[in-house]
């Protein structure tokens, strides 16, 4: 099965992406704080102490730290999320256009996958890593409190990331780089693939290119399910290794490997799959709100033919 679809201007994909993006972080951030809080904890060995819940961690991060605590890390989101988008959407488009077919102009599901993957692995290099370190290192450092009569080592997203270069080296901040590009890599590539083809679908049942905005919800939403479940380990792991501040000559992959050993002999095989509820709750609902705004900005923005390419001009007799 293929696809044909006219790809969007550039800067059309900027603004619609970086719009969708900025609404699924306000709409869906305290999730992300709660997964990252059960993906950190660490069970007191022996005790018999269960990790709390997803609905008992949000209820002590709101009794203890209060409402706003949910939203720790959200201006390191926020100043990644337009980059992050324009590149996740351009980049798709970008492949996509290169894996064609050159005489149909569609686009076989494999390809789209590999558009997809390609799309993943730009945004975590070039945007998501670095916001990601910074992001959880904010909603970490309660864990770690500062010094009577001291306040928090970091103050906010920039502050962060200037303390952490500034002590750490800017390598710091691509800690775990390669766990985020294959998480991004499988989430997109299952994401573009699957909202294209269910699109498809209600596309020629509708007979009509727009769909209404529902359906772009729940086939957004259905789209965002996928990827967690197949990568939930890799996001545990990686999130261990950005909150770990030491030091350490071994290389990347080993040290994956031992945190990755150390949390199942700890804490369990059950141990990688840490915050999956409230991760599949944020990527999900997450994926449909980014796709529902992203098509409807998209669309306006293409109605006020603002950024169409104008037909070149044609050769004089």
């Amino acid at each position: 099965m293929s696809q044909k679809k006219k790809a969007s201007h550039p800067v059309v994909n900027l603004l619609a992406g970086g719009t969708a993006g900025l609404f699924e972080a306000l709409c869906c951030h305290p999730l992300d704080t709660i997964k990252v809080r059960m993906q950190i904890y660490r069970r007191v060995a022996d005790s018999g102490t269960r990790p709390p819940g997803f609905i008992k961690t949000g209820k002590n991060i709101y009794s203890e730290e209060g409402f706003l605590a949910l939203y720790k890390g959200l201006g390191a989101v926020v100043i990644g999320i337009i980059p992050k988008m324009a590149i996740r959407f351009s980049t798709y488009e970008f492949y996509r256009t290169l894996l064609a077919d050159k005489q149909t102009g569609t686009v076989s599901t494999g390809n789209t996958f590999i558009a997809g993957v390609g799309a993943g692995i730009s945004e975590a290099v070039l945007v998501v890593n670095p916001m990601e370190v910074v992001k959880i290192r904010l909603q970490a450092q309660h864990l770690s409190p500062a010094e009577p009569g001291m306040g928090p080592k970091y103050r906010n997203a920039v502050h962060a990331c200037y303390t952490i270069v500034k002590e750490e080296g800017i390598s710091a901040l691509y800690r775990g780089v390669s766990l985020t590009a294959a998480r991004q890599a499988t989430n997109q590539g299952a994401n573009f693939t699957i909202y294209s083809k269910l699109k498809e679908f209600l596309q020629d049942y509708h007979k009509t290119d727009v769909l209404p905005s529902w359906e772009t919800s729940c086939i957004g939403l259905i789209s965002g399910a996928i990827g967690p479940f197949s990568n939930a380990p890799l996001d545990t792991i990686k999130t261990r290794l950005q909150k770990d501040k030491s030091a350490s000559t071994d290389s990347g992959w080993k040290r994956i490997a031992s945190i990755g050993a150390q949390l199942v002999k700890e804490e369990g095989f059950r141990a990688l799959y840490k915050g999956i509820t409230p991760r599949v709750m944020r990527v999900a609902p997450g994926q449909a709100v980014t796709f529902t705004v992203y098509e409807f900005v998209r669309r306006q923005l293409e109605d006020l033919g603002v950024f169409t390419p104008k037909d070149p001009p044609k050769p004089l007799k």
